[in-house]
């Protein structure tokens, strides 16, 4: 692994990726969603240092001609260019076939075709829907609970299917409820710190009951890396998460604790899943990592997710002006 592909490297997950794998000596293509004002996303935002190692290509993950461009010369390919917003994919399921699944197809075969030596997909851990065993281990059952869990069901699949029908070099990373400085308040650690933050004492959320298995934007990318590096995660699905459950009420209150203050929350309609479309409960069994990878998370537990809060809250108080608190963010 010497040149490194990122899809969707202007997003939360893929900058922060992006910029690490700069700083361990990788050649890094940054693809991101074309726009006409040439804007990079968060790529926007890193240090000038790491900022001109990385060769951006505008593109569109949808147009098979532009994705196998952009991987020409890259033996590597990660991919993480999606939509995740789940409220979204209530009102626009197309566009989440489209970008999901026809852009994992483009990226699929242009690895096929140009001969990539390793494609690292990015599946996520809404594909278990609500857990009917815990902790999650990588054979639960998948369930598309929403139409974006159904177009990662699909991706994912369709990833395996090339492993398995053509020995494209695919594995696939399935993180957790990943957080941290940059996320957007579609999520809800960003929605309720951004409340707090604005001084609100009545923090609206949707459903306070589901649990959910919080992984640090830091341990996430350490994981993206391991699953790249290893030539054991090839044909593999393997889980990154914390192995810590709790429940968003819960969540809310360790935040309101380390930004020192205290706080009311209500369940407003708005923000609430079809019944059937939310998941209860999420949390991961990530032995597997451990034993293929040797990855684990170094925010583990209660005091883990305590530390990686306080340092998304610092973040987001200092960039507050980035988001509208006023609104619900779909």
């Amino acid at each position: 692994m010497q040149k490194v592909l990122v899809t969707g490297a202007g997003g939360f997950i893929g900058s922060h990726l992006t910029e690490e794998l700069v700083r361990q000596g990788f050649q890094v293509r940054a693809f991101v969603h074309y726009n006409s004002n040439n804007r990079w996303g968060w790529l926007d935002h890193t240090e000038e240092i790491v900022k001109k190692e990385i060769d951006v290509f505008p593109g569109d993950v949808r147009d098979p001609y532009g994705v196998k461009e952009a991987m020409k010369g890259y033996d590597t390919v990660l991919h993480l260019a999606a939509l995740i917003a789940i409220p979204y994919s209530y009102h626009s399921p197309s566009t989440y076939v489209d970008t999901n699944i026809k852009g994992t197809l483009n990226v699929l075969q242009a690895a096929r075709e140009l001969g990539v030596q390793k494609i690292v997909h990015t599946s996520t851990s809404e594909v278990y829907g609500t857990a009917r065993c815990v902790p999650i281990k990588e054979e639960h059952p998948l369930q598309g609970q929403s139409p974006y869990s159904a177009t990662k069901i699909g991706a994912d699949q369709l990833a395996l299917s090339f492993y398995h029908s053509f020995q494209t070099p695919v594995a696939i990373i399935r993180p957790f409820n990943t957080y941290g400085p940059r996320q957007s308040a579609r999520a809800v650690i960003p929605t309720i710190i951004t409340q707090i933050a604005k001084g609100q004492n009545t923090i609206k959320l949707g459903a306070l009951h589901p649990t959910r298995d919080f992984n640090y934007v830091k341990d996430t990318v350490a994981g993206f890396i391991s699953v790249a590096r290893s030539k054991e995660a090839l044909g593999q699905v393997i889980n990154i998460g914390s192995n810590y459950e709790i429940s968003i009420k819960e969540t809310t209150e360790l935040i309101a604790e380390v930004m020192g203050t205290s706080v009311e929350i209500v369940s407003e309609e708005q923000r609430l899943r079809p019944e059937k479309s939310e998941v209860e409960r999420l949390w991961a069994d990530n032995s597997k990592a451990y034993e293929l990878l040797n990855w684990k998370p170094n925010y583990a537990g209660r005091e883990g997710l305590k530390k990686g809060l306080t340092e998304t809250a610092q973040w987001i108080i200092g960039n507050l002006n980035s988001y509208k608190t006023s609104i619900y963010n779909i």
